[in-house]
């Protein structure tokens, strides 16, 4: 059976690569000043994380070898986030559907609270990926004259290291599905992220 995977444009290769070359080089002084930003979405139902079983042939419908999934993992929250090198920055809820409006409220809010948090507010470098609310023109507005971005290739989310930061919360937060609690476990999780990490 043949993988699937993305599929990745002739163009959007080679901006990666220029990308990859133009900064294998940096110092890592200059990766110290990167604040790297991301959303994310955590599920009250069947935490997305993977889970492995060992089975007999011909058992994989048999009750106890499924995993029952609901529509839209049964809810959830939308988080944004970020971090540097010194640690992760604020956490943000969103509450509404996430326009470039609403991401730009939500920068507005939790930028200058995040670097002054890390101590990276004299030279920082903003990264976020191409989501079409990241690229709209009041969002590059208003960063052009606040903050200054990386420019990221297109289909690069593997380039952010907050993707791994994701992934190392949801799985301390797969034992705490419980509704009501979820956003507290989120963010006292979030909050025990330490720098070395």
């Amino acid at each position: 059976m043949l993988r699937k995977k993305p599929l990745v444009s002739l163009i959007n290769r080679q901006k990666r690569i220029a990308f990859a070359e133009e900064h294998i080089n940096k110092p890592e002084d200059f990766w110290k000043k990167v604040l790297f930003s991301d959303e994310s979405k955590y599920c009250i139902f069947g935490i997305k994380g993977r889970q492995l079983v060992w089975r007999k042939p011909c058992t994989a419908l048999n009750p106890k070898n499924l995993k029952p999934t609901v529509k839209h993992g049964g809810g959830g929250v939308m988080v944004w986030g970020c971090m540097s090198s010194k640690g992760v920055g604020n956490l943000e809820f969103i509450e509404s559907t996430m326009d470039h409006r609403a991401y730009l409220d939500i920068l507005k809010r939790n930028l200058p609270e995040s670097v002054r948090k890390l101590g990276i507010q004299d030279d920082y470098i903003f990264q976020q990926d191409n989501d079409p609310k990241h690229t709209a023109y009041n969002t590059k507005l208003w960063l052009l004259y606040n903050v200054k971005t990386a420019k990221t290739p297109p289909q690069s989310q593997t380039l952010n290291p907050i993707e791994h930061l994701w992934d190392l919360l949801e799985r301390r937060i797969r034992n705490h599905v419980q509704p009501q609690m979820l956003k507290s476990v989120l963010v006292e999780e979030w909050n025990n992220i330490s720098s070395e990490y």
